[in-house]
């Protein structure tokens, strides 16, 4: 039985859109086996999910703020954040769409899009459409213009927990006009303990189910080329140790690279990846109905070696460089400027769906 409790996270946050003062609704979702999910109205954004070790000693897995105040900050490397319009990077911030030139804000140097731009669907206040017995559904309407692009959007994200520790996400859009369309959420995950940095970090191995990555340039920008992982540091298709990985993949910072998933048709779903906690005895497995997956070890977390001071985090945790790692499922980047890329553009009358599973358990 999953029993669902709600509370205020917040109250008078501004809404960035609307400017009007609005409460932030927080949801807790437990099952009976010792999972719980909490997530907010804010960027219908997951705040925390525990789960048992092989001990049975609970633990929160991602990383996340205490108060609105830490969502709100230049600091928020989107922490658990529903991604939107368009998740991931846009060169130069334009692209034709039917044979016109649309140019969107440019949010990173003044050179690109990153995540939906200024203030993304991460940033907005997200209404309550329906809470059920085993999870909730929120909107988004987004206006025509917002961050330049056309057309309003009406976005639903839907949240649900199973007994069998599945945390289900279902997000899907309409649109009035054609307009480009690719949501991720970008939960960053840590089996270890959301504390326990690049030391629990390395710990893990890393599993993931793909035949390529898109190539980028130093901009993490696609090139439009899709590289094999066959014989490269990015072939994970084996399950290994991620701490050596990365060791191996130096003088790169880390992983932050858009995996292209290997489906098995007819099947609509497949299975993503998989990473293990061996100390602890917690894997966690991904599947989706996406063609691809952003791979991101924390790499721009602040790097305290040189100085730099961590994230502020709940609990009392200071995060850092590859403090974790996202596995955001996805539509390829950058896929308004690739014609090979799988399309992103989501017409009158279509229906945009993009469905995720988060399966976590214990090896013992």
């Amino acid at each position: 039985m999953v029993n669902i409790t709600e509370d205020v996270f917040a109250n008078g946050a501004v809404n960035p859109l609307t400017k009007s003062k609005d409460t932030i609704k927080r949801f807790t979702l437990t099952n009976g086996a010792g999972m719980s999910v909490q997530l907010i109205t804010r960027g219908a954004t997951i705040t925390s999910i525990k789960t048992p070790d092989a001990s049975g000693q609970i633990d929160d897995v991602t990383l996340g703020f205490d108060d609105l105040a830490g969502y709100q900050s230049e600091r928020n490397p989107y922490f658990g954040a529903t991604i939107g319009r368009i998740c991931n990077r846009i060169a130069n911030g334009s692209f034709y769409l039917d044979g016109k030139l649309v140019e969107v804000s440019k949010n990173r140097d003044n050179k690109f899009q990153l995540h939906g731009g200024f203030v993304g669907f991460d940033k907005a206040h997200w209404e309550v459409v329906e809470v059920r017995g085993d999870g909730v559904t929120l909107s988004h309407t987004n206006p025509d213009g917002h961050e330049g692009y056309p057309g309003k959007v009406t976005a639903t994200a839907s949240f649900t927990l199973s007994e069998d520790n599945c945390l289900h996400v279902q997000m899907s859009a309409v649109a009035d006009q054609t307009t480009p369309v690719n949501l991720t959420n970008h939960s960053y995950f840590n089996l270890a303990g959301h504390k326990s940095g690049a030391n629990g970090l390395y710990e893990h191995t890393i599993e993931i189910n793909a035949y390529g990555i898109t190539e980028t340039d130093q901009s993490s920008i696609p090139t439009g080329r899709i590289t094999p992982v066959e014989g490269t540091g990015f072939d994970l298709r084996v399950s290994s140790n991620l701490g050596e990985r990365l060791k191996a993949l130096q003088p790169a910072r880390g992983y932050d690279d858009n995996f292209c998933v290997t489906f098995s048709p007819p099947q609509p779903l497949a299975k993503v990846a998989r990473a293990t906690h061996p100390p602890s005895g917690r894997w966690l497995e991904v599947v989706s109905n996406q063609p691809g997956v952003q791979f991101y070890t924390s790499n721009f977390m602040p790097d305290v070696e040189r100085g730099e001071s961590p994230i502020p985090g709940k609990d009392g945790a200071a995060y850092a460089k590859h403090g974790a790692f996202c596995l955001e499922t996805q539509k390829f980047p950058d896929s308004v400027n690739h014609s090979n890329f799988p399309s992103t553009i989501l017409r009158p009358g279509e229906s945009y769906q993009h469905e995720v599973i988060y399966k976590f358990g214990v090896s013992h």
